[in-house]
């Protein structure tokens, strides 16, 4: 695909959405005996989601897994749409682009693992983080030079915001 052609694909995208284990972390959790679990958010990675959010693009977390950290980080972003303890994430992923009014071919979706991929197929932009096993960056249209809660999320939001600008680097 041409250079001109992603770029068209990026500059009509209205919604990110990102994994968040080994996405918008490096993939680790911390799990106390009490069972309080905590997990590490890069700070330039929250600062892109608010560029993006700045820009009038949605963006979205889908997750398996329940974490008040999660919660708490998207609060304090601004990210209202925030899907967690999902089973489904496809189908979780299209009730939200339906009642959003967006097309698939829209959506960026930002993924590291096997339950990402059926998602990652059906979006306009698929991107896989350096971190991500060798099946999701081989279904990807893109995949970042920095891994999963590394800088891997700002490094997407500027592709995205840079096409918007017409700015191609």
């Amino acid at each position: 695909m041409s250079t001109a052609a992603i770029q068209e694909r990026l500059r009509n995208i209205r919604l990110v959405a990102f994994d968040v284990d080994g996405v918008l972390t490096d993939g680790r959790f911390y799990l106390s005996s009490d069972g309080i679990e905590s997990k590490a958010f890069c700070t330039q990675d929250g600062y892109g989601i608010r560029q993006l959010l700045a820009g009038g693009i949605e963006v979205a977390v889908v997750s398996g897994r329940r974490s008040g950290a999660v919660e708490q980080r998207m609060a304090e972003l601004g990210v209202t749409h925030v899907i967690l303890a999902c089973s489904d994430k496809v189908s979780a992923f299209d009730d939200l682009i339906t009642g959003l009014r967006i097309r698939e071919s829209e959506c960026a979706y930002v993924g590291d693992d096997i339950p990402d991929l059926d998602i990652l197929q059906k979006v306009g932009y698929s991107i896989a983080v350096a971190n991500a096993v060798g099946a999701v960056r081989a279904a990807c249209d893109y995949t970042t030079s920095a891994s999963g809660g590394n800088g891997a999320v700002r490094e997407v939001c500027e592709l995205v915001l840079n096409a918007r600008r017409g700015d191609p680097s």
